[in-house]
């Protein structure tokens, strides 16, 4: 897509993590209980991604993955379309830290994760949502450690206060996301949860 500024601009078709958990029992008495199939997340995600693309995406993010399972079956949805398409897509992966541990909800540290999915030559690789700049920091540099690829970090303002509003502000956040860049943790930014165009401006003019 051109803009009137000459400026290119590329669309990404975001793929969400969906509300289900592949890995994991949503019934603490049941542990070996799957309230969703493999087979079903990938059917449920070729409609999304078959969608994308017939409205003309320019590549395809992977996003927000708490359950890397679930991203598997996304990259098994997306090589089966592309390949019946005959068409190659560029793919974005970006998981999420769900708390302190510096893990997945489905357990995996930055680096598992990476070998989970790098069978699926992601042209970026990093996290998004999840712990605000500030926390995330330390995850974006396990992952770009081990990754052969781009990083990508896009994470919220913060984590939401009592109101379930985001305290950072565009200054604040663009000073983080900045260091990301001056310190050579990142390829590719943004903004995810509680920024604004406000804050991605900030973080435009701070990288």
């Amino acid at each position: 897509v051109e803009a009137e500024d000459g400026r290119p601009r590329f669309v990404a078709g975001a793929i969400g993590p969906t509300n289900r958990t592949a890995s994991i029992s949503p019934d603490v008495s049941n542990p070996g209980y799957r309230a969703v199939t493999f087979d079903d997340l990938r059917k449920s995600y070729g409609e999304q991604i078959n969608g994308m693309l017939d409205g003309g995406v320019d590549l395809l993010l992977v996003e927000t993955i708490f359950d890397t399972l679930n991203a598997k079956a996304a990259l098994y949805a997306i090589a089966e379309i592309t390949e019946a398409r005959g068409i190659d897509m560029p793919v974005m992966v970006s998981g999420t830290i769900t708390d302190k541990s510096g893990r997945l909800l489905s357990g995996q540290m930055p680096e598992a994760f990476w070998y989970s999915v790098r069978h699926a030559k992601p042209v970026t690789i990093g996290f998004n949502c999840a712990l605000g700049a500030e926390d995330l920091r330390a995850h974006i540099a396990d992952i770009g450690r081990v990754a052969d690829t781009l990083v990508c970090a896009y994470p919220n303002a913060g984590l939401p206060n009592e109101f379930g509003q985001y305290d950072e502000t565009p200054e604040y956040m663009a000073r983080l996301v900045g260091e990301f860049a001056r310190d050579g943790l990142v390829n590719i930014v943004g903004g995810c949860c509680g920024t604004t165009p406000d804050h991605i401006a900030a973080i435009a003019a701070a990288v």
